[in-house]
């Protein structure tokens, strides 16, 4: 079933279709949540929400050919808004997961699966030393593969600034790897790190 006809079924209230759609989806719901947040923990508890937030806006996207850029939008904004209350909140304290071995699952979910590879790893860790904003632009244009002219109408502004921010972004990303100790040849090649991260 392709995605358009899988998006009018799940609108049209079929839960087997929307099942479907989340199982296709998570990964990429997940790799969001987790390049905003920097958490696999909490990546999982935020692409849940944004499953929910999904599920219920369903009827308001009106142009099922660009899903994925609607899907996006959704999930970026659950995630500013989880980033805002996390900092209005003090910190948890989370118990281990090594003293909750009932909690375990043996199977790897695909967000494991995604962030297992150590050029990944490391993709995902100079990330974090980035400026938000030049984090954001690597999230959406090289990871999540989202065009320079979308991401302008996502974060309204204009096609030229979203231009210098992603040639910043790379700039910035590709010296924060070396910083970190990668090795000729690796992910800090600019251009293969939406096949490095997103993969």
């Amino acid at each position: 079933m392709d995605q358009i006809e899988l998006l009018k079924r799940c609108q049209e209230g079929d839960e087997l279709a929307w099942e479907v759609l989340v199982r296709r989806e998570q990964g990429r719901v997940c790799s969001i949540a987790y390049g905003y947040v920097g958490d696999r923990d909490e990546a999982l508890d935020l692409a849940q929400e944004i499953f929910v937030r999904l599920y219920h806006r369903l009827d308001t996207c009106r142009d099922t050919e660009k899903f994925h850029s609607w899907l996006l939008r959704i999930s970026r904004n659950a995630c500013l808004d989880h980033l805002r209350r996390r900092k209005a909140r003090p910190p948890r304290q989370d118990i281990p997961a090594d003293e909750m071995p009932a909690l375990k699952s043996a199977v790897p979910t695909p967000e494991e699966d995604w962030i297992q590879s150590s050029r990944q790893r490391l993709v995902h860790q100079a990330l974090r030393c980035l400026s938000e904003i030049s984090r954001e632009m690597i999230l959406l244009k090289d990871i999540q593969g989202l065009p320079l002219e979308e991401i302008a109408r996502l974060l309204d502004l204009p096609l030229g600034t979203i231009k210098s921010r992603s040639s910043r972004a790379r700039v910035e990303l590709a010296r924060a790897i070396v910083d970190l100790g990668g090795g000729p040849g690796g992910p800090e090649n600019p251009g293969s790190i939406g096949a490095e991260a997103a993969s």
